[in-house]
């Protein structure tokens, strides 16, 4: 943990924050007048939840059909039936 002044942190906060995002420093503490007034801490990233399955085994993919097949590409490629 790392502790800079109120005009240093001015003065020098892109250096300090590329510390933070290079993992170099986990956070940083500003003072003012030598005591502690600010906490500089990188963003977590956000952690996805977990996939909740509402229609899981609830739909039965059907086999194909060649027959359908060609009807839809014939639809698709402008061929007459």
């Amino acid at each position: 943990m790392k502790t800079v002044n109120m005009l240093d942190a001015k003065t020098n906060l892109s250096r300090l924050v590329e510390t933070l995002e290079s993992g170099a420093e986990r956070e940083i503490i500003i003072a003012r007048n030598g005591k502690p007034a600010a906490r500089l801490l990188p963003i977590e990233p956000p952690h996805p939840g977990p996939r909740i399955g509402v229609a899981k085994g609830k739909f039965v993919t059907p086999e194909p059909d060649p027959a359908l097949d060609a009807e839809i590409a014939a639809l698709f490629l402008g061929e007459p039936e």
